[in-house]
């Protein structure tokens, strides 16, 4: 007997079990994807943007993070982007652009934790309706109804219950992965924020922009 007719076997309740896994995998594939794009070597990024803010340089600072597909440089080129019109207003807009960055890092957890959650509930259910069906059979033949004749219902009702766990598992294990690797990000962004920030406040930005226009006079 393969997998499949075990699959079938299980009884109807198997198909939303089915269901949740496709649901799964795609959120497990597609939070993979987000992730692993939005990793960056933060030390390393900030170092090269503070060389360049450094020169005093706005546009090409901007442009050296348009150059970057990751969280960090879309929240500094925010910051960026608004440098002219005061510190307040950077700091306004690297934390707008940090609440939109970590929103979309945590995009999807949810239905991945419901996913964890629902998969196993099903496959009880589908026990629990199973073994009904056997205590029928026991009403059915009078209570003289031998071992064999429950074997076949019980462990058919018992599969839902492993396929839910089969799903269940592996979800609520990427689940904290997933979880894990969200809040590093945003502890990364976090900091950085705060180091771009110290530079901002520190006016080297407005300091190297006075002295380059007065080499140009």
């Amino acid at each position: 007997m393969n997998l499949f007719d075990l699959f079938l076997r299980g009884g109807a309740v198997m198909w939303p079990i089915l269901l949740t896994s496709v649901i799964g995998a795609v959120v497990i594939i597609e939070r993979w994807l987000v992730l692993r794009r939005a990793r960056v070597d933060a030390g390393q990024f900030l170092m090269r943007l503070r060389s360049v803010m450094k020169r005093g340089e706005l546009r090409e600072a901007v442009d050296f993070c348009s150059k970057t597909d990751a969280p960090l440089a879309r929240i500094l080129k925010r910051g960026l982007t608004t440098y002219p019109e005061g510190h307040d207003r950077v700091r306004e807009a690297i934390e707008n652009a940090g609440k939109e960055e970590a929103f979309k890092l945590e995009e999807r957890m949810s239905v991945l934790a419901n996913v964890a959650g629902i998969a196993p509930l099903l496959g009880f259910l589908g026990t629990v309706t199973g073994m009904i069906g056997a205590f029928r059979t026991i009403e059915q033949l009078s209570g003289t109804a031998s071992p064999a004749d429950l074997a076949g219902g019980i462990w058919e009702a018992l599969l839902t219950t492993a396929f839910g766990l089969f799903v269940g598992i592996p979800a609520y294990g990427f689940y904290n992965y997933f979880l894990s690797r969200v809040n590093r990000f945003v502890f990364e962004l976090e900091h950085g924020s705060e180091e771009f920030l110290d530079l901002v406040r520190s006016g080297a930005l407005e300091q190297d922009q006075e002295s380059n226009s007065r080499k140009t006079k």
